[in-house]
């Protein structure tokens, strides 16, 4: 029985991902998520009482996981620049993935406190993995360093899902460029 629910979650929170890069956070409906799973209305309620508990599970099951491949491509990096660059890359590298799509669409709709909450702290845990290379790399205040770096992922990110003129290639590169070299763009 156990197993059986465990299923049943994760079909659900599949079904969710779908909708959510599909559609946005307009189409993740209870009665969407019946459809998509086979169950009727009233027993997606059983395993979620909200929309709001969908978004939160989802956060709590997807963002460790972009977060830890992030890190992982940090860690591979052996100088400090070259671990803000896998930093901004790889989260530019997966704009595509449907588990980033779920996290940007659940981010940018209505969400309750709690779910808003899970949310920054998630980012939180992002942006320090950042920290100490911008120390390294010898900023006074690497903290809000790394909060304003994690902006301009964010605007790349949101350039990329817009389908901008640019290639996300060219799109990545320039965040990595801002982040390295600021505006003037790196000295001879």
């Amino acid at each position: 029985m156990a197993e059986h629910r465990t299923m049943q979650r994760g079909a659900l929170l599949d079904a969710a991902r779908s909708l959510l890069s599909e559609g946005g956070t307009e189409a993740l409906t209870f009665p969407a998520l019946a459809e998509r799973t086979g169950l009727a209305r009233s027993s997606v309620y059983e395993y979620f009482r909200s929309r709001a508990a969908v978004v939160e599970e989802l956060c709590a099951v997807d963002f460790p996981v972009w977060a830890a491949e992030v890190e992982f491509a940090m860690a591979g990096a052996d100088t400090p620049e070259a671990k803000v660059a896998a930093y901004v890359r790889k989260q530019l590298e997966l704009v595509g993935d449907r588990r980033h799509r779920a996290v940007v669409a659940i981010s940018a709709g209505e969400l309750d406190d709690g779910a808003r909450e899970k949310i920054r702290a998630a980012h939180g845990g992002l942006v320090a993995m950042v920290v100490d290379a911008l120390a390294d790399l010898g900023m006074t205040e690497p903290r809000l360093g790394a909060m304003l770096l994690q902006g301009v992922v964010d605007a790349a990110v949101r350039r990329i899902e817009l389908g901008a003129a640019e290639d996300p290639d060219r799109i990545a590169e320039a965040a990595v460029s801002l982040a390295l070299h600021g505006v003037t763009g790196p000295r001879p």
